[in-house]
């Protein structure tokens, strides 16, 4: 693993509700505190705290006072806080190195915060501490180079987290996740998650937020965008001067130096490695400082001061075998090797490539040995998932049988919806039915009749049997028609086209030509569409009786037929009196019949909508001119219907 890589592992990836700032005092405070406490359950908390607290100071105190809580907690059936003591003594295992024990203990705190949940659903500590102990978990697999499972422990976590609404949580986790990426260069989905971790951080004024913000930019200097890149070193370093972490502060310096050397500022760069180099021998920090001089002998030597490079390369060396890094220490020997050979010192430059040989090989074993342990810990957790799904055989059985109880109730409901669906279509087909044969009472009203053959009596007497014999014929061939396409639900147009034609020409006799008409369908309409029988009829006889008739002078109505928006359109038009003026002149027995006209055919349609699913609906409009009324216009928009 690279050095520089590894050092932004430790400062990135925390480990859930740790607090990396405990003091001694709160130590002291909280032993007083526990002297005078009585009660298990509080002796138990307070024994927790103390090891939480210890983790940074003293992992091997943390172990002893996690064991104390542990034994009380069991003594006492206290199942959070033994739950709580395994994720304290898996958070010191971390700390000691110690990972399979690590994992150990974060599995039984999972199990603990379970058996806890189950008894207390919706408590939110428990929710709360599950989520650590994922957490936890992500953080030992991730160590452990094992990716996939560090993203599922990471996903469960976030998941409890997000539960409860727990933002610190989340905005850790999904730090966590980015760092994950970011090690498998998925550098897309690393930007992501860190980013989000950001926003949450800096609304919160977390401490950590200048360490997220500098990974942000090292991704950026990855990928080679570089102006991203110092906008977020440079906002991470605001955020370091703030908060004083001298440690992630040394570690941008590290970053800061890349980026100048990368720019050829070579002198900025030694600047920035220098700065990292003095916070890191100021903390302590040997892990650090042996990177910060390994940078300093590389540039040196990239500026061909071999001399002036060496110091920094031996301190660096020195540093690296002391704390036992590995990969420090196989980056060091080679750097020495090449300045002893450009300092003309075979011997020397032999022995350091002979170093570097050997720290090589030994990473070499060191990867291809974790890899047979990530092998053989996924076999062993393969394996428990086995054990654990056949201890839940019954329980699964059981699922499946509610299941299955669930579906028959679902069935029974269908068959039950669909009997209520089937009925309530009957009912829709019988109101049709009925409206359709109060439209064929309306269209045969008596005063049409009468008046008819009123008009056939004054022609015999005016001795007009020619026009009498041939008003009696139109009415005879229109009653026909009316009569044999009243029955059925619909009527082909060219027959609606007929009937309108006769019934005009024959109230045009019986008014003495008063008005012209003309009936035109668009070569959009097709000859198999049909629409409801009588649906017309109605409106056209309103635009002869209250716009005609009323009217001064001759006039003229429209019937077109066409298809628009998949719908077909009638229109009726007349350039009669208008509504306003023939709703004055006919405020009583003229108004009721429109009335009932009007309103069973709104049903009519509203039926149709019901049966075809389609919109159904009229449109009555006064036309003007001139500030004058010139006549009505209705619409009507049916759905597209075809006769067998």
């Amino acid at each position: 693993m690279n050095p520089k890589f590894r050092l932004t592992v430790f400062l990135l990836v925390s480990i859930i509700c740790s607090n990396l700032n405990a003091q001694n005092a709160q130590i002291d405070s909280l032993m007083s505190v526990l002297r005078l406490t009585k009660a298990d359950t509080a002796k138990v908390n307070r024994y927790n705290t103390i090891a939480d607290l210890y983790k940074e100071i003293d992992p091997d105190s943390t172990l002893f006072y996690a064991q104390k809580a542990a034994i009380l907690s069991t003594k006492t059936s206290y199942t959070f806080g033994l739950a709580s003591s395994f994720t304290n003594k898996g958070n010191a295992s971390i700390i000691l190195g110690n990972y399979p024990a690590a994992l150990k203990y974060f599995k039984n705190a999972q199990t603990e915060f379970g058996i806890a949940l189950k008894q207390n659903p919706g408590k939110k500590e428990l929710k709360k501490g599950l989520a650590r102990a994922y957490a936890s978990s992500g953080v030992v697999y991730y160590e452990q180079n094992n990716y996939t499972l560090a993203l599922k422990n990471y996903e469960q976590a976030l998941k409890l987290y997000q539960e409860i609404q727990e933002q610190q949580g989340i905005s850790k986790v999904l730090n966590n996740i980015g760092t994950v990426y970011k090690s498998q260069q998925i550098y897309p989905k690393a930007l992501y998650y860190l980013k989000e971790a950001s926003k949450i951080q800096l609304a919160l004024n977390e401490e950590n937020a200048p360490i997220t913000l500098t990974n942000i930019g090292v991704i950026y200097f990855e990928l080679g965008e570089y102006k991203n890149a110092i906008q977020y070193y440079e906002k991470a370093k605001k955020g370091f001067e703030k908060y004083q972490n001298n440690r992630g502060f040394a570690l941008l310096n590290n970053y800061l130096g890349d980026y100048y050397n990368k720019q050829n500022n070579q002198g900025l760069a030694l600047e920035y490695y220098q700065k990292a180099l003095a916070l890191y021998e100021e903390i302590q920090n040997k892990f650090g400082a042996s990177l910060a001089l390994y940078n300093i002998g590389s540039l040196l030597q990239e500026q061909k001061k071999y001399s002036q490079a060496l110091p920094f390369a031996i301190k660096s060396l020195a540093y690296a075998k002391e704390i036992g890094v590995q990969d420090q220490t196989f980056h060091t020997e080679q750097l020495l090797s090449e300045l002893y050979e450009s300092l003309n010192d075979p011997k020397k430059a032999l022995a350091h490539y002979k170093n570097f040989i050997i720290a090589r090989d030994s990473i070499l074993n060191q990867e291809t040995n974790k890899k047979f342990a990530i092998a053989e810990m996924n076999y062993e957790f393969n394996k428990k998932e086995a054990l654990l799904s056949e201890a839940h055989k019954r329980q699964i059985q059981l699922v499946i049988f509610s299941i299955f109880g669930a579906l028959l109730l679902i069935a029974l409901s269908m068959v039950i919806y669909n009997r209520m669906q089937v009925k309530r279509q009957l009912t829709l087909k019988k109101e049709v039915a009925e409206y359709e044969q109060k439209a064929l009472h309306l269209q045969m009203n008596p005063h049409f009749v009468f008046n008819c053959l009123s008009s056939i009596s004054s022609f015999i007497v005016q001795n007009g049997t020619d026009s009498a014999l041939k008003y009696l014929s139109k009415f005879s061939k229109l009653m026909r028609l009316t009569l044999e396409y009243s029955k059925g639900s619909l009527i082909p147009i060219d027959k609606e086209i007929e009937s309108l034609q006769n019934y005009l020409e024959l109230e045009q006799l019986r008014f003495h030509d008063k008005f012209e008409f003309e009936i035109q369908a668009t070569e959009n309409v097709e000859f198999n569409m049909g629409l409801p029988p009588l649906l017309i009829q109605p409106f056209v006889e309103n635009a002869i009786l209250h716009g005609m008739v009323p009217k001064e002078g001759k006039g003229k109505i429209s019937v077109n037929f066409d298809v628009q928006n998949q719908q077909l359109v009638c229109m009726i038009t007349d350039d009669g009196i208008g509504l306003s003026e023939s709703k004055i002149l006919k405020e009583n027995s003229v108004t009721a019949h429109q009335s009932m006209a009007l309103d069973i055919t709104r049903k009519r349609l509203k039926i149709m909508e019901s049966i075809t699913s389609k919109s159904a609906k009229i449109e009555i409009i006064e036309l003007n001119s001139a500030q004058q009324k010139t006549g009505t216009k209705v619409t009507l928009f049916l759905p597209i219907q075809y006769i067998p």
